[in-house]
């Protein structure tokens, strides 16, 4: 059996802390062959949609992401082929001309609200994580962000998390926590999960050394 790299999913809500998790992880393996996939950059081209229509777009729905060409970079990247990552522009709502173009490395780490959503990506996982935070803090450190980076009002963020963010949240992305192998309360805080994950992937890489 040849060596293949190890693929880890992280899920949560919209201010679950599953970033501040994934860059922990990442962190440690710093100098160690390790590469983080955002599934936000996989949010479908919406070029051929007039702008007005684009304002539109439900970020929170499974049926925003492009799937299918996320699935076929990790299946490449696990054969040891590089990949040339899409680039999404909020500004215009729609797939940028910019790629990225990502080099194959041993460790993929896999972040977004729904990673654990589509069975097919799922199986491409060896690990998989859900980060489980309280509604309220979600909610705070959601507004934070918007209104610091984004520019957004405190009405806009409250009428949007109500309308969408919260539904989507209770639908799609909640339930995706029984597919997890290991559930994070309190995201980035929390140390003792985090360690235990670092030495898991240890573990697996060292597996593979000998394999």
């Amino acid at each position: 059996m040849g060596k293949k790299p190890i693929v880890i999913g992280i899920a949560g809500g919209s201010g679950s802390g599953k970033t501040s998790v994934t860059k922990a992880i990442y962190d440690h393996f710093q100098g160690h062959s390790i590469l983080m996939l955002e599934q936000d950059s996989y949010y479908k081209d919406q070029s051929h949609m007039p702008y007005e229509e684009r304002l539109n777009t439900n970020y929170d729905h499974p049926l925003a992401f492009d799937n299918e060409l996320l699935i076929q970079h990790i299946e490449e990247l696990l054969e040891y082929k590089g990949i040339s990552k899409p680039v999404y522009d909020y500004k215009f709502h729609t797939r940028s001309n910019e790629i990225i173009f990502v080099e194959p490395k041993d460790v993929i780490i896999l972040e977004g609200i729904l990673v654990l959503e589509d069975e097919k990506l799922r199986n491409l996982m060896d690990i998989k994580l859900f980060v489980d935070t309280d509604a309220d803090i979600r909610i705070i450190r959601r507004m934070l962000r918007d209104i610091k980076d984004r520019g957004r009002t405190i009405e806009s963020v409250i009428e949007q998390y109500e309308s969408v963010v919260r539904p989507m949240h209770n639908q799609f992305i909640e339930p995706t926590k029984r597919y997890a192998d290991l559930i994070i309360p309190e995201g980035g805080q929390n140390h003792v999960a985090i360690d235990l994950m670092v030495t898991k992937i240890q573990t697996i890489l060292e597996q593979n050394v000998i394999l």
